[in-house]
């Protein structure tokens, strides 16, 4: 070892985040229940996690577009339909779907059973507005398109209203 390497200072780690089974933030929207895993504070906000379950039948937002990130789906269980366009996606356990920004796309659980997908937000812009979202609802307010539509804007994102 050099005289220089045993003089300088240790260098200090990046803590390490662990989430256990019934940890991480919980956001209910409707009929979907979100567990945030990671919101970004952890990741020099370069990436946020959260698992969803969507209850049968649940319809997702309409179609939208990210101008400034990424978004990923894994499903881990269930089938998820993906509209991105006018082309759907049915997405079993074991399916990713990236979305890239600028891409219009959709979700929705159409089937009888519980679907449980894990997704990814790089950067981690828009898990506040899932945040937002629950605040709305949970002050009693049912939030109307328009509302909806401003929360959006806040993070980046606008409805692909030039779809059919």
């Amino acid at each position: 070892m050099t005289d220089e390497a045993k003089t300088r200072e240790p260098h200090t780690r990046p803590a390490v985040s662990v989430v256990g089974a019934g940890d991480g933030e919980t956001i209910v929207l409707g009929t979907t229940r979100m567990r945030i895993l990671e919101d970004g504070s952890h990741t020099g906000h370069r990436l946020a996690i959260a698992e969803s379950v969507l209850a049968p039948h649940t319809q997702g937002p309409p179609q939208h577009r990210h101008a400034r990130h990424d978004e990923g789906f894994y499903i881990l269980s269930g089938t998820v339909r993906f509209t991105v366009g006018d082309e759907d996606h049915d997405a079993a356990a074991g399916t990713l779907v990236m979305v890239p920004p600028g891409a219009p796309h959709t979700f929705a659980n159409l089937t009888d059973r519980p679907a449980v997908m894990l997704s990814t937000f790089t950067p981690d812009l828009y898990v506040q507005y899932f945040r937002d979202l629950q605040e709305m609802l949970a002050d009693g307010r049912t939030p109307t398109p328009q509302a909806g539509i401003d929360a959006m804007s806040r993070y980046a994102t606008e409805p692909a209203t030039d779809l059919p």
